[in-house]
C-alpha cells in the first residue's frame, strides 16, 4: 500500500497509532456511555458496517488523505463494537460462564493477529486492494450475522416493558403519562465515570490491567526487534513461528484461563468468599509464572528455547483478559458497564507509552561499541517482568475488597 499510494514511515506511523489507536481509546469512552443508553444490537451491526465501509473506502484510496480518513473512521466505528459487545455479553450469558464469555470474545485479538500474517499470502495473490475488499466483505458478513443471531438488547427490552408497565399504572390512578424523567432514569456520563472510579476493587483493577497492557505491548512492539539483533538467521522463521505463537497459544490461554476463572469463583463462593476474589486468581497466578516465562524467553542461548519459551509465556500470561473483564463488569451498576469498559479500554490505550518509553531508554544505552541485543534483552527483561510481577500485586489487592470495604468508602 505504502509503495502503491507513496506515504513514508512518519505518515504510516500516524496512520497505526494516532489516527487508530488513539482515536479508538477515546471514543470508546464517549462510546461507553452511549452503549449504557441505548440499544446495544443497533450499535454492534451499525458499527461492523461502517468499519466495513471504511475498509472498502481504503481499498479505493488513491492518496494518503483518503486513507487516513478511512482509518480515523474505522477506529471511530471500532470502539462502539467493543463497548457494546462486553456488556451484551454480561446480559446475555450466565454470570457462572462470564470469565469464559470474555474470554472467547477477546481471542479474537489473538485470532486476528494470526490472520494478519496469513492476509500478506492473500496479498500476493490479489492484491492490497482485493484483500482489503476481502476483508471488508466479511466484515459486512459479520454484521449480517450479529443482526440475525442477536435476538435483542435485555436492556431495551426491559426498559420498554416496564415503560408500558408504568403508563398502564398511571391511567389505572387517572396520574396521566408519566415524565420523560419519571419513564427513563438518566445519569450524567462524567457521573458515570465518577461512580465507576470511586469502587476499590476496579480501581486496583485497573491498576493491574495497566501494568498487563504496559508488558504486553512491549512485547508486541519489541519482540521481533529483539530476535532481529539475537537470532539475525531466523529472522524469516520468527515471523512463521511468532505467528502461530500468537494464534494458537494466545488463543488457548484465554479460553483455560476463562474456564479456570468460573470454576475458582464457584470454589471461592462455597468458601464464603466472593466470586470476584476467586475470579482474580487466574490473572495473580498468571502473571506470577509469565515472570520466570519472558525471562527465560530474552536469555536463551539459542533460537529453538527462545521459541519455547515465548510459547510457554503466551501460555501462562494471557489468562488473565477474559475474568479481568467479567469482574469488572460485575463490579459496576447495570447502567455503567460501557463506561467502565470504555475506561478499560482508555487504560490499554496509556499503556501504548510503555513501548515508547523503552525505545527511549534503548537509544540511551547503545552505542558504536555496544551489544544492541544485550542492551534489548536487559530492557525487555527487567521492564516486562517488573510490569507482571505488579500487576500481579494489583490484582491480589484488588481480590481482597470487598463489598463491605466499597460501601465505606463509597
Amino acid at each position: 500500500m505504502n509503495q502503491d499510494i507513496g506515504f513514508d514511515e512518519a505518515q504510516y506511523g500516524a496512520l497505526a497509532s494516532i489516527a487508530f489507536t488513539a482515536l479508538f481509546a477515546v471514543t470508546s469512552l464517549f462510546a461507553g456511555g452511549l452503549a449504557d443508553r441505548y440499544d446495544r444490537k443497533l450499535l454492534t451491526v451499525g458499527s461492523a458496517c461502517v468499519w466495513s465501509l471504511a475498509t472498502f473506502v481504503t481499498a479505493s484510496s488513491v492518496e494518503y488523505e483518503q486513507v487516513l480518513a478511512a482509518r480515523v473512521l474505522m477506529g471511530l466505528a471500532c470502539a462502539f463494537t467493543t463497548t457494546s459487545g462486553y456488556t451484551l455479553i454480561r446480559d446475555l450469558v450466565p454470570k457462572e460462564r462470564a470469565s469464559l464469555a470474555n474470554s472467547i470474545y477477546g481471542s479474537g485479538v489473538y485470532l486476528g493477529g494470526g490472520l494478519s500474517s496469513l492476509s500478506i499470502l492473500l496479498d500476493g495473490r490479489i492484491g492490497w486492494r482485493g484483500t482489503m475488499d476481502f476483508i471488508a466483505a466479511f466484515g459486512v458478513g459479520a454484521a449480517a450475522l450479529s443482526a440475525l443471531s442477536i435476538k435483542g438488547d435485555p436492556k431495551m427490552l426491559d426498559q420498554s416493558k416496564n415503560n408500558d408497565d408504568t403508563i398502564r399504572d398511571s391511567k389505572a390512578n387517572n396520574l396521566g403519562a408519566p415524565s420523560r424523567d419519571e419513564a427513563k432514569e438518566e445519569t450524567s456520563p462524567i457521573s458515570d465515570v465518577t461512580d465507576v472510579l470511586s469502587i476499590p476493587r476496579v480501581q486496583w483493577l485497573f491498576a493491574g490491567s495497566f501494568l498487563r497492557f504496559c508488558s504486553g505491548l512491549c512485547i508486541g512492539v519489541w519482540a521481533a526487534a529483539y530476535y532481529k539483533l539475537a537470532f539475525p538467521d531466523d529472522a524469516a522463521s520468527y515471523a512463521v513461528i511468532n505467528a502461530f505463537i500468537v494464534g494458537l497459544c494466545g488463543v488457548t490461554s484465554g479460553l483455560i484461563g476463562g474456564y479456570a476463572a468460573d470454576k475458582t469463583a464457584v470454589i471461592a463462593e462455597q468458601a464464603g468468599l466472593e466470586k470476584s476474589t476467586g475470579r482474580l486468581v487466574v490473572p495473580i497466578v498468571g502473571s506470577l509464572l509469565a515472570v520466570p516465562a519472558w525471562w527465560m524467553t530474552v536469555h536463551a542461548s539459542d533460537f529453538d528455547s527462545a521459541m519455547i519459551w515465548l510459547a510457554v509465556e503466551y501460555l501462562v500470561a494471557e489468562c488473565w483478559f477474559g475474568p479481568t473483564v467479567a469482574v469488572l463488569q460485575s463490579e459496576v451498576g447495570e447502567r455503567q458497564g460501557g463506561t467502565a469498559q470504555g475506561l478499560f479500554t482508555l487504560t490499554g490505550a496509556i499503556g501504548n507509552l510503555a513501548p515508547s518509553i523503552l525505545g527511549i531508554l534503548y537509544g540511551q544505552q547503545t552505542g558504536a561499541d555496544v551489544n544492541s541485543s544485550l542492551v534489548l534483552s536487559g530492557l525487555l527483561g527487567n521492564g516486562v517482568c517488573a510490569g507482571y510481577l505488579f500487576s500481579a500485586v494489583c490484582f491480589i489487592v484488588s481480590a481482597l475488597q470487598n463489598d463491605s470495604d466499597e460501601e465505606a468508602f463509597s
